[in-house]
């Protein structure tokens, strides 16, 4: 899964890293290789889902797809 990110310097002197396709997923650091590094660990946790969303029962299935 290849994910856009845009990286801009923040008025605090951090480098910020932003996501425009997963709302609100954010992250900063001390320069520009630590910001990517923090914001794949945000990419990773925004799509981790919720143990109870992947219950299989006779009402719902779950299903893996690669992008």
């Amino acid at each position: 899964m290849i994910i856009k990110v845009v990286i801009r310097q923040g008025e605090d002197g951090y480098v910020v890293a932003t996501c425009p396709s997963l709302k609100s997923c954010w992250s900063q650091g001390k320069n520009r290789e630590e910001a990517l590094q923090n914001i794949r660990e945000a990419i990773a946790l925004y799509l981790e889902p919720q143990p109870n969303d992947l219950t299989q029962d006779k009402s719902q299935e779950v299903v893996e797809l690669s992008l």
